[in-house]
């Protein structure tokens, strides 16, 4: 099987965050920045697979500033990790005031998923060819945290 790079299945979201979008203090919904970070994560890793790729897991989510209404907010996502079927995504949220121009980082989260087969079976994915040193630290700490999650997995099942 060929390997990708990264940069063959990265994703970018944008949506202008309006009124419906928000709570009562004018911040966009936790659920709905989620939403929008496994869609983009759940397209790269299918963009990677060029198969079906569903969520197994998703590391952590820490808001470090709110996305407000009148915010257009970007969401993007690339594989960062692949194993035999399984992908990690890293998703980098931000929010930009269009009237000044200012850009927040919101958010990063890392998601996990699987390619499914056409009988809904976990397949096999593309190697993720790295480029740069950074992609390869991405990948390590992506490997770091897949070997947390299967061990963490082990000691719930005892």
């Amino acid at each position: 099987m060929e390997g990708k790079r990264p940069s063959d299945s990265q994703i970018t979201l944008t949506q202008l965050m309006g009124p419906t979008n928000a709570n009562t203090l004018g911040n966009v919904h936790g659920g709905l920045i989620m939403k929008m970070c496994d869609e983009a994560g759940g397209m790269a890793a299918t963009k990677h697979a060029r198969r079906p790729a569903v969520t197994v897991t998703v590391d952590s989510m820490n808001f470090h500033s709110p996305v407000n209404i009148g915010n257009l907010m970007t969401v993007k996502a690339e594989v960062t990790w692949v194993g035999r079927t399984s992908m990690e995504t890293r998703v980098v949220v931000t929010a930009e005031n269009v009237i000044s121009g200012d850009v927040t980082h919101t958010n990063t989260a890392y998601f996990v998923y699987v390619a499914l087969d056409e009988n809904g079976r976990p397949a096999p994915v593309p190697p993720l060819i790295l480029e740069n040193d950074e992609q390869k630290a991405r990948f390590e700490r992506a490997a770091q945290r897949q070997a947390s999650r299967l061990q963490r997995r082990q000691q719930e099942n005892l």
